[in-house]
């Protein structure tokens, strides 16, 4: 047997060039097999065919059409966020242009845990994570892999700024992360303050922010995962700084507006946080993980710092190579900040604008679907590209039988929101390649199997 290709080296690219046609055409096979949003026939019967396909998981000789087979088959078995009805999540449909990007970076292999193994990498990282930074008002970032991570990162910050101790407090909408994040810090048990029609009450946190005893980290959200709603930054900004409380915000969702000029401003405020979780796998249109934590003070992320001699001994840093260690909890860290760059380099604040701009405006033009449709019912007017909806007399079972039927037949894929005591389907609208008669056909398909 001879010994498999490499993908780096001098040989690298010819040895990955063909696989990439192997690659490709099973994408298109496995979509075409598909035919639609998602895999028919529900959990049971995905599984079966995954199985079916993959056989032996380890046979004792290998199998030269392993890689076509299963790429197939995963394509098959894909929910594809490209497709216009497959709606329910933040799971962006990715640029073409950062998915290579991601190849090149994972053909490469470089780790950003020490200078050694990822030098240009290193550099690249420095310079992308101050300029996204920047873009928002703030002094530095560091990448993470999505905004649980970054929310958990803002608590263990406000932690060590606040002499080993903090109590949360958070809206009733904050992210489910930042609770969990408080737990695994060993904080005390956040102050959940009422988040009515989605966004937290700034009455309700003046009185929390009075009476509860110092040091506070108080977590606002833009962009609710639920309604992609906004809370109210300026006037939330405005309370921390006279009760003396740190600020984070989790703009996992929302700080992708920040790129718009046109939605830009639904942001202000974000530039007073100390903290600010950012997700370029929403709003930013990347291959998942792509996320960022920015801060106020760079000097804090100093309490990141931990020395391995073998990576960052302190003659190496002392003669100039950088240590990255700091810049991460994590050790081994791939380079995900190539795609990102790419991303911004090739279309710019203008072009990333752009399709932020594309997505809400389809986000309103869906909401005035539904509002002139007698048959359904609107939540709200959408603050990003997400829509609550729900068909008029319509019961909690019946929209998550809906969904569930959609789901089996691999029709489309809903999401699902509790917001005002009901249930209510959510369309996240993430790709701005979706036409008119798009958003029209998802909600016919919902009116055609509501019952009656």
């Amino acid at each position: 047997m001879s010994t498999p290709s490499l993908a780096s080296g001098p040989l690298g690219p010819d040895a990955l060039r063909p696989l990439l046609e192997t690659v490709l055409d099973a994408l298109g096979e496995g979509g075409r097999a598909r035919g639609g949003p998602l895999p028919a026939g529900g959990p049971e019967a995905v599984a079966e065919r995954v199985a079916d396909a993959v056989g032996d998981v380890l046979p004792d000789d290998g199998d030269p059409g392993a890689l076509r087979a299963l790429v197939t088959a995963l394509a098959e078995g894909a929910a594809d966020p490209a497709d216009p009805l497959c709606a329910a999540h933040l799971h962006c449909p990715p640029l073409a242009v950062a998915a290579a990007a991601d190849l090149a970076a994972s053909a490469l292999n470089p780790s950003l845990d020490s200078w050694d193994q990822a030098p240009a990498a290193a550099a690249l990282e420095a310079l992308v994570t101050r300029t996204l930074a920047h873009t928002i008002g703030l002094s530095d970032a560091v990448v993470t892999t999505g905004g649980t991570e970054s929310n958990q990162l803002a608590l263990l910050l406000a932690r060590e700024a606040s002499g080993g101790s903090v109590r949360l407090v958070c809206g009733a909408n904050a992210h489910h992360s930042l609770p969990r994040a408080a737990w695994l810090l060993g904080l005390p048990d956040p102050v959940v303050v009422p988040a009515p029609n989605g966004t937290l009450d700034p009455a309700a946190l003046h009185d929390a922010l009075t009476h509860l005893p110092r040091p506070l980290l108080v977590a606002a959200t833009a962009g609710t995962t639920d309604a992609g709603l906004i809370d109210p930054l300026p006037e939330i900004a405005g309370l921390c700084a006279a009760h003396g409380a740190r600020l984070h915000v989790d703009a996992a969702y929302g700080g992708g507006l920040a790129f718009s000029d046109r939605h830009r401003e639904k942001l202000a405020g974000l530039e007073r946080a100390h903290s600010v979780t950012l997700d370029l796998h929403k709003l930013g249109w990347q291959p998942a993980a792509a996320g960022l934590l920015a801060v106020s003070r760079p000097g804090e992320l100093g309490v990141l710092h931990h020395h391995a001699d073998y990576l960052n001994a302190a003659d190496d840093t002392e003669a100039g190579y950088p240590d990255l260690l700091g810049r991460s909890l994590r050790t081994t860290r791939r380079p995900d900040v190539l795609k990102i760059a790419v991303t911004l380099k090739a279309l710019g604040r203008t072009g990333l604008g752009a399709l932020v701009d594309q997505v809400c405006a389809l986000a309103r033009e869906f909401a005035a679907l539904v509002r002139e449709h007698p048959g359904f019912e609107l939540f709200d007017r959408p603050d990003i590209s997400t829509v609550l909806f729900r068909p008029t007399g319509a019961t909690d079972d019946d929209v998550a039988g809906v969904r569930r039927m959609l789901l089996l037949d691999g029709r489309a894929v809903l999401g699902r929101a509790r917001l005002d005591g009901r249930l209510w389907f959510k369309a996240t609208l993430l790709n701005p390649h979706t036409r008119p008669d798009e958003l029209a056909l998802l909600l016919k398909l919902v009116e055609g199997t509501t019952p009656r």
